[in-house]
């Protein structure tokens, strides 16, 4: 008789879990924007550049691939500009999407400081918005002094690097395009991503990012996620926030 019971309470409990499970809702990370930019391959692009202006150029390049963000759900790639804060030897690199006059999304952050002579961390901050929260891809080998972007960001007279660019008014080259879908944006994207260069990590390692006051800007036309949490995983449904207004382009 005590056995019966014991199994009618396990049954009853996993009833209860079963009925909570299905029933909780709740608005996470827009995974499914994340997977428009592949955070390990903006690294790579970011050590191959020149300089900020080059890496603003090959980040949307529609040649280049990296790019697969639409934000909005309005059916076009958005164009992301970049823009440095600097505090000292410390730079938070600011990746940013204009989806209005002054509506901004903060996609990511490119995190470097220098710690000595030749001696630089840096990581790729995901926004907690697109993310979730503690994303970041960071360089599996930390001597990154050769790369020529660090080179060019540590001279001596550097000016930060804020983009030209905004709502509305792009480069000639930019043009409309609609999105790939996800499995052929990985297919194009995999000469980065196979790279050993980056990997991704719940811990940040740069120390002294908190001296620039920096504040990320949210955009309420980011599509969201609604994740339906059951016993046997995940049932994903998207929901729009706003409906962004058409764009036009220059």
């Amino acid at each position: 008789m005590t056995l019966v019971r014991i199994m009618i309470t396990i049954i009853l409990t996993m009833c209860v879990g079963l009925v909570y499970a299905q029933e909780t809702t709740i608005v996470a990370a827009a995974s499914e924007a994340a997977e428009g930019l592949d955070l390990q391959a903006v690294g790579e692009l970011f050590k191959e550049a020149e300089d900020l202006e080059a890496f603003e150029k090959a980040l949307n390049d529609p040649d280049v691939g990296v790019n697969n963000l639409d934000l909005d759900d309005n059916g076009e790639v958005d164009y992301i500009c970049v823009v440095d804060q600097v505090y000292d030897d410390t730079h938070v690199i600011i990746l940013q999407v204009p989806l209005g006059e002054d509506d901004y999304q903060d996609v990511a952050t490119i995190e470097v400081e220098k710690t000595d002579d030749d001696e630089y961390n840096m990581q790729v901050h995901g926004n907690e918005d697109i993310y979730g929260e503690d994303y970041y891809v960071a360089p599996s080998v930390v001597h990154i002094h050769t790369w020529p972007i660090i080179t060019w960001m540590y001279r001596p007279v550097y000016r930060p690097y804020v983009s030209v660019y905004r709502f509305g008014h792009y480069p000639r080259w930019w043009v409309r395009r609609a999105p790939v879908k996800v499995n052929v944006y990985h297919t194009r994207i995999v000469g980065y991503t196979r790279r050993p260069t980056f990997v991704v990590t719940r811990t940040g390692r740069i120390r002294h990012v908190h001296r620039i006051k920096y504040k990320p800007r949210s955009s309420t036309l980011v599509r969201k996620t609604t994740v339906v949490r059951t016993p046997g995983g995940k049932v994903v449904k998207k929901t729009t926030v706003k409906k962004a207004p058409a764009r036009r382009r220059r």
